[in-house]
């Protein structure tokens, strides 16, 4: 697989499992409103109050549940340029909507930011990765941990016996219901390695 090479981390985000236009998922996730269409409007402006509008996106997957136009909508509201790797329930889409952004990966992309840092992006958390060793990342999304109670995510304890120190959920309901920046993801890494020294376990 090709490098995918990313000269300037300073205008990076990453994100998935946005779900928009998919009712069920504020009950399942206990996201704070009460209709699909007032968590799209809420979403989007977070997502551009965070991101600008030369940045690149990332997203892991589960973008939205609906058609065509819906997509378009949504992708012409949003800041940046955005890249999609599939997640499970973008099956749905069809040309026409993945033809709205700006490269499609169905599976796993790999990244090497300002020639240095690997980074492995993957829907579903990797057990293990090249590189992981030397510190390269995997990001991931569609477990679902939530800010509120990390153990409320669809897959969580499955996930916590075996997260390393270099992996990362990039998913809405952890980030507070928007993309995180490869600057602030940089600290929360280290902080996490740290922490993983401290309490004794092994690192990679």
């Amino acid at each position: 697989m090709r490098d995918i090479k990313i000269p300037d981390g300073s205008k990076l985000w990453f994100t998935s499992d946005t779900h928009f236009w998919h009712q069920n998922i504020i009950r399942w996730c206990a996201r704070p409103w009460e209709t699909a269409s007032e968590m799209n409007d809420a979403m989007v402006d977070l997502w551009n109050s965070e991101v600008p509008k030369d940045a690149d996106v990332w997203h892991l997957g589960d973008f939205c549940f609906a058609g065509a136009a819906q997509w378009k909508d949504l992708r012409d509201r949003l800041n940046g340029h955005i890249h999609l790797v599939l997640g499970n329930h973008d099956g749905i889409a069809s040309g026409p909507m993945l033809s709205l952004f700006d490269s499609i990966h169905p599976g796993i992309a790999h990244l090497r930011v300002e020639n240095r840092q690997e980074i492995w992006l993957s829907h579903f958390p990797l057990l293990c990765w090249t590189g992981c060793s030397r510190g390269a990342w995997n990001l991931f999304g569609h477990v679902h941990t939530m800010s509120t109670d990390p153990q409320l995510g669809e897959d969580s304890g499955r996930v916590s016996s075996c997260r390393l120190w270099n992996q990362y959920d990039v998913g809405v309901d952890q980030n507070h219901y928007k993309p995180v920046s490869y600057s602030y993801l940089k600290t929360i890494i280290k902080d996490d390695r740290e922490n993983q020294r401290t309490d004794g376990a092994q690192t990679p």
